[in-house]
């Protein structure tokens, strides 16, 4: 294992620049997360860039906000400007729950203490810096800002906001994946530039007056509906944002320009997306994989998460309705080359605590590494957000032939153990069957390989729902498919003699998503056998189509209104579902099954159980609980098809296989 001194870190401090000999600084760099020096964490990936460019670079990790400023102060004014990179996670969803309660713990903190980073850090960082420093430049990346680039609603204070520039006294924004357009906005600085006449720069958002808007506003341009008409109008704000979802997607996107408070936010177009050789570069980077020293004896959760990860790929084309990754990365995939992975994971290895399990070997989804459109000029005009929903695009190789080849080549490395895979699989890419029988056939054997070799006792999975008609909304393929991965699953535990586990992920409240949803999620659970872990209430988080539906109360692609549990009286009564077999939790069940006109679903899930301290239905009698009838009378009416079907379900787990069965479909898992 390689010995690193303070000065193989980038610099934090007055001594650590005494050390290098500099007596100036070119970029200084201010982050709400603790320095960990590693190609996950955001404020590293940038000052690692900036540097190999040449310029010098400095961090001030998590800085005191109170007081007399003096962490702001400490390494003086930069040659060109200040970044601030808010953190790995915007600073709300890190800190609260969707309770709005305070979290557990900070994980991008030493010893996950709360007290670290001020809430929206973005905004706190450039009014101290431009206090202090007025003429220098401060540019906002990261996360937050990329979320926070135009009007979006707010949760935390359940308000529509503008875009982030107009609370911040910063110059600029820098969205999505920061390495090029940071690395060109220091060598235009470095030029002589003025920040204020840097306005075509791509993948950057300014404020400006109509008048200064360079080239003026043409027909190729996209105006959207001002901030203003938004907060009159929320189907403006639906609007809106499909419209940048969209150019968020595209290889060719358009500016997209919005009036607020009399001026005009100009997002200029993305860079098209980083190619293999780019990527490389950015992950060959001098890392020393660790920590600053500084943080010797303290624990930062985010860290030990990822120790012995290795990120194999960029981007994902699921376009799921509740995630960033579209707004922030894109949904073209960039990969790594072999030899470069190669290289991290011989890095992982040296580590002094290593033991030859690699924890995850994955990116944003675990298997779309070497996946993009076949005919690239149909890519190259698409507007899809996602290139699996509602249904897998034909253009798209879905070939895992690729993917094999990192597997075999990193378990063939001597002190490689086992690689696991801890990123979420998605089972649709597996099952999907092309035109290409090649693809198909390495689809069976990497669902095998995957299986029998990179699952460390427990796969997760991320089905998220079991209503079809809330899983369209979310963009999530239908639950039979999960049905179908979970019986090749156990056939291929069965025959390996391996006892592993599925862990699904599941969300409540989501948009679309009521009650009843949720019982029956419950009732086809528990007869699959999951007393469920991995849940999360849906939390809005900005720039996202499910924050969007939830706030504006339509959908941003038809404009049908959809339904959300808003309250969070509302949203407990969908989460309690979740843990239908803790005792605590039965009595409040019942009484909601018979509230919503569902009293059927109590005797699927409590057959066979005493009433709770003698609790007996309304009415009393001897009746079994469940025997009741809906409020108006005959059969209750399920609309999920997964659940009208549960019921002749029951045995099939426990049957052989369908395909089993039928040799016409047999399939070689």
């Amino acid at each position: 294992m390689k010995e690193y001194r303070l000065t193989d870190f980038l610099p934090t401090t007055k001594k650590e620049l005494e050390l290098r000999g500099w007596d100036y600084v070119d970029v200084i760099l201010f982050s709400a997360d603790a320095y960990v020096d590693h190609p996950s964490f955001g404020a590293a990936v940038i000052g690692r860039t900036l540097e190999a460019a040449g310029f010098r670079v400095a961090i001030v990790p998590q800085p005191d906000w109170h007081g007399d400023y003096r962490d702001f102060k400490k390494l003086g004014r930069p040659r060109l400007f200040f970044g601030i990179a808010p953190g790995c996670m915007d600073s709300m969803v890190n800190k609260y729950t969707a309770a709005r309660r305070l979290r557990s713990e900070d994980a991008y903190s030493p010893d996950g203490r709360h007290d670290m980073r001020p809430e929206y850090p973005t905004i706190v960082y450039a009014k101290i810096l431009k206090e202090l420093y007025p003429d220098v430049p401060v540019v906002l990346g990261g996360i937050e800002a990329s979320l926070r680039r135009v009007s979006h609603y707010d949760y935390w204070s359940d308000s529509l906001k503008k875009c982030l520039l107009c609370y911040s006294p910063a110059d600029m924004i820098t969205y999505g994946m920061g390495e090029k357009v940071t690395i060109e906005l220091a060598r235009r600085l470095a030029a002589g530039e003025s920040i204020r006449d840097i306005r075509d720069l791509p993948q950057t958002v300014y404020l400006s007056r109509k008048e200064d808007i360079i080239g003026g506003i043409t027909d190729r341009d996209i105006v959207l509906h001002s901030h203003e008409e938004c907060m009159k109008n929320k189907k403006a704000q639906a609007e809106n944002f499909k419209n940048v979802e969209e150019q968020s997607n595209m290889m060719h996107a358009q500016r997209l320009l919005q009036g607020v408070d009399g001026r005009y936010v100009v997002i200029n177009p993305p860079y098209p997306p980083m190619t293999t050789e780019e990527l490389d570069a950015s992950f060959d980077l001098p890392y020393t994989r660790q920590p600053h020293p500084k943080y010797k004896g303290k624990r930062i959760p985010a860290y030990e998460m990822i120790k012995f990860s290795v990120n194999i790929h960029r981007g994902c084309f699921g376009g799921c309705a509740f995630c960033t990754i579209s707004a922030h990365q894109g949904k073209f995939i960039t990969c790594r080359s072999k030899e470069s992975i190669l290289r991290e994971v011989k890095q992982v290895i040296e580590m002094p605590d290593f033991k030859g399990n690699l924890s995850d070997l994955g990116g944003p989804s675990a298997n779309m590494y070497g996946m993009s459109g076949r005919n690239k000029n149909a890519c190259e005009k698409c507007r899809r957000p996602s290139c699996i929903h509602p249904q897998i695009c034909p253009n798209l190789n879905t070939d895992h032939s690729k993917l094999l080849d990192i597997y075999r080549s990193v378990d063939a490395l001597p002190g490689i153990k086992h690689s696991y895979i801890g990123s979420g699989v998605r089972y649709d890419l597996l099952l999907h069957r092309s035109k290409d029988e090649a693809s198909n056939k390495a689809a069976m054997e990497y669902t095998r390989e995957l299986i029998t070799r990179h699952v460390s006792g427990r796969l997760k999975v991320a089905p998220e729902h079991t209503s079809d008609r809330v899983l369209y909304l979310m963009r999530k393929p239908s639950f039979q498919q999960f049905y179908e991965f979970k019986r090749i699953f156990d056939r291929i535990n069965r025959e390996e003699g391996l006892r592993q586990q599925i862990i699904p992920y599941f969300i409540s409240s989501h948009p679309g998503c009521q009650e009843e949803d949720m019982a029956e999620l419950a009732v086809i659970t528990k007869n699959l056998d999951f007393h469920l872990e991995q849940v999360q209430d849906f939390t809005p988080t900005p720039l996202t189509n499910a924050t969007e539906t939830w706030y504006t109360g339509y959908d941003p692609y038809t404009l049908q209104p959809v339904f959300s549990a808003k309250t969070p009286k509302e949203k407990l009564a969908q989460r309690q579902f979740f843990f239908w077999y803790k005792p605590e939790e039965r009595r409040g069940i019942e009484q909601s099954l018979r509230r919503i006109g569902r009293p059927d679903l109590i005797a699927k899930l409590y057959s066979g159980m005493p009433p709770q301290g003698g609790y007996r239905p309304a009415g009393g009698g001897p009746k079994p609980a469940g025997s009741g009838k809906p409020s108006g009378g005959g059969k209750p009416k399920s609309y999920n098809p997964n659940f009208k079907n549960e019921n002749s379900r029951a045995k099939h787990h426990s049957e052989k296989p369908q395909q089993e069965k039928r040799g016409r479909n047999r399939r070689n898992f």
